[in-house]
C-alpha cells in the first residue's frame, strides 16, 4: 500500500488542528456561559432575599441549585460547565463575605444541601439524555430561561404559603458548678469580660460575645450582650436571684443573620443537695431556614457552642471571685 504524499499528510495535520482550534473554543465558550449562567442565577436569588421578596426555603436552597446542576448537565462538555459552576459558587461566597452580608458558618452549612441539590440535577439530565434516543444538543442560555421562572414560581408560592408559618425553637444547655446558686446568679448577670477557649465554630465566625452589662436589676430592666459585630438587647420579664433570670430579647444586630429571631434568654439556678449548683441555659429562637430537618440539628450546634462559651466563661470568673 502506498504511503501518503505531503500533500495529504499537510492536508490531514491542518484537518486536526483546526478540529483541535475547534474543540478548544466550544470549551472556553461552554465555561465562561457556565460561569455566567450560574453567576446570574445565585446573584438574582440572593437578591431577592436580600429585599425578602423570596423565603430562605426550598426555593432557594435546593430547587435553584437543582436548576444549576440540570442546565449545566445539558452541555456537551459537562466536566467544562461544572467547573464553571465550582468557580461561580466560589466568586458569589466570597463576595457574601467580603460584603458583610453572611458569614462563613452559615455558607458552610449550606454547601452540603446546595452541593447535593446540584448533583441531583445534573443526574436527573444524564438520565433524560440517556433514554432520549436522539441527544439534542441546544444553547444553554436560553434553556436556562425555563427553569429560572420555575424558580421564580415556585419561589413565590413557597413564601407566600409560609409568610405567617412561625415555630419557637427551644435549645437547653446545663451545666453543674461547685458554688451556691446566689454565687453563679451574680457572676452571670452581668460580665465586664467574655474570654475563654473559643468551641469550633467561633474559631470560624460564630458571633462571639464580648461582655454583657445590665443597667438595672428589676422586672423591665435591660441587659445589652455587645458581640464583635453587633449585639442583643434583652428585657427583664422575671427575675428571682438565685433562681430564674428570664429577659424577652427586644433588639438583636448581627452580621448577616436576618433569618434567625431571637425571643428569649433563660437562666435557671437549682441547688443540689451537695451544695453545688445546676445552672440551665435556655434560648428560644424562631428560624425562616427550610428544610427544618437539615437546618434545626445545625441551629441547635451553633447556639450549644455559645453556651458553651458562655459557661467557660462562667467557670474561670467564679474560680477567679471565689476560688475552688
Amino acid at each position: 500500500m502506498p504511503a501518503p504524499t505531503r500533500p495529504l499528510l499537510s492536508q490531514m495535520s491542518y484537518h486536526r488542528t483546526t478540529l483541535s482550534l475547534t474543540v478548544t473554543h466550544h470549551m472556553k465558550r461552554e465555561f465562561v456561559i457556565s460561569i455566567i449562567i450560574s453567576l446570574t442565577f445565585l446573584s438574582l436569588g440572593f437578591a431577592l432575599l436580600h429585599y425578602e421578596l423570596i423565603g430562605y426555603g426550598l426555593s432557594f436552597f435546593v430547587f435553584l441549585p437543582f436548576a444549576l446542576g440540570y442546565i449545566l448537565g445539558k452541555s456537551t462538555i459537562k466536566t467544562i460547565s461544572l467547573w464553571g459552576l465550582i468557580i461561580s459558587l466560589a466568586i458569589f461566597f466570597i463576595l457574601l463575605l467580603s460584603g458583610g452580608l453572611e458569614g462563613m458558618v452559615c455558607i458552610l452549612m449550606a454547601m452540603p444541601l446546595i452541593i447535593v441539590a446540584v448533583a441531583l440535577g445534573a443526574f436527573v439530565k444524564y438520565l433524560i439524555k440517556k433514554n432520549q434516543n436522539k441527544d439534542k444538543k441546544g444553547n444553554l442560555i436560553k434553556s436556562s430561561i425555563l427553569p429560572f421562572c420555575l424558580f421564580l414560581t415556585f419561589a413565590f408560592i413557597e413564601t407566600e404559603l409560609t409568610k405567617n408559618e412561625q415555630f419557637v425553637i427551644e435549645v437547653k444547655s446545663e451545666i453543674i458548678l461547685p458554688y451556691s446558686p446566689i454565687q453563679v446568679y451574680e457572676t452571670i448577670k452581668s460580665v465586664d469580660t467574655l474570654d475563654a477557649e473559643k468551641p469550633f465554630l467561633m474559631k470560624l465566625d460564630l458571633p462571639i460575645p464580648q461582655k454583657c452589662v445590665l443597667e438595672e436589676e428589676k422586672i423591665g430592666g435591660i441587659r445589652t450582650c455587645y458581640f464583635e459585630g453587633g449585639q442583643i438587647v434583652e428585657k427583664i420579664t422575671e427575675l428571682e436571684k438565685g433562681k430564674i433570670l428570664r429577659m424577652d430579647v427586644i433588639d438583636y444586630q448581627l452580621t448577616g443573620r436576618k433569618w434567625l429571631g431571637f425571643k428569649e434568654a433563660i437562666y435557671l439556678f437549682d441547688e443540689l443537695e451537695n451544695g453545688q449548683t445546676k445552672m440551665t441555659r435556655i434560648t428560644t429562637y424562631t428560624s425562616e431556614l427550610y428544610p427544618r430537618f437539615y437546618w434545626r440539628p445545625l441551629e441547635k450546634i451553633g447556639i450549644e457552642q455559645e453556651h458553651e462559651y458562655v459557661f467557660s466563661n462562667l467557670k474561670k470568673d467564679l474560680k477567679i471571685k471565689h476560688g475552688g
